[in-house]
């Protein structure tokens, strides 16, 4: 490992897992690739752990973010995961950090919604409209429960391209339609829930919305810069 990328991820708060202490290639790039994004998580106090699993489980993606304790668990399942990689098939290798860097800023704008106090929460002036019934009390709880979801993701999606437009707006278009093309394929058949609504992933409100970078606000603070899009996307959700 690196002296620098060593150095950041203690400062970060490495927590590898029991029999994860020393990092593989597939780690060591996922993670230089993000370094940009938790070094500014760490520039605003985000508590922010990076967790590398020793072992993926059968359902986990390559990265993710949790909460426990009041801090945010930045966990990685690269190991034993034969589908860790394939958000990025199709693009070649030295197109890939520039995503990677996009998600993690999508699970740091987790984060940042849950430090804030904001998670679940809708913005001030914003209230819940209509009615659904169900026989079932617990398909309501799923769609409410699905429903938060997609704000959420859609919030973080649009962190994610905010971030890409500060850093990277030459490469703003190929990284935005990258993103583009994977939350279009989550409303796959088999991805609806039983109740019938759609996927939690299903974020296209957002992403519709921010084809053109120049959207987001200027003030270089990608947490704050999304809003009026997310608001816009929730009122079209």
């Amino acid at each position: 490992m690196s002296k620098l990328l060593l150095a950041a991820l203690c400062a970060l708060s490495l927590a590898p897992s029991a029999g994860a202490t020393e990092l593989t290639p597939l780690e060591r790039r996922w993670l230089h690739a993000a370094l940009p994004v938790l070094a500014y998580s760490r520039s605003l106090d985000l508590p922010i752990d990076v967790v590398v699993q020793p072992q993926a489980g059968p359902n986990d993606v390559a990265m993710a973010m949790g909460f426990a304790g009041g801090r945010c668990k930045l966990v990685l399942s690269l190991r034993g995961n034969p589908d860790a990689e394939r958000v990025l098939d199709g693009v070649p290798s030295g197109q890939q950090a520039e995503l990677i860097e996009a998600m993690a800023a999508h699970e740091v704008g987790h984060c940042w919604r849950h430090a804030q106090g904001d998670w679940h929460a809708l913005p001030v002036g914003f209230v819940e409209s209509g009615e659904e019934r169900a026989h079932d009390p617990s398909l309501l709880a799923a769609s409410k429960a699905l429903r938060e979801m997609r704000r959420e993701e859609g919030y973080a999606d649009l962190v994610a391209l905010a971030w890409t437009q500060r850093r990277y707006p030459a490469d703003y278009a190929r990284i935005y339609a990258w993103l583009d093309k994977v939350r279009a394929a989550q409303p796959a058949p088999g991805s609806e829930h039983r109740s019938g609504h759609r996927s939690g992933h299903d974020t296209r409100a957002w992403v519709g919305l921010a084809r053109d970078g120049n959207r987001f606000g200027a003030a270089g603070k990608p947490f704050e810069d999304v809003l009026p899009l997310w608001r816009e996307g929730l009122l079209r959700d």
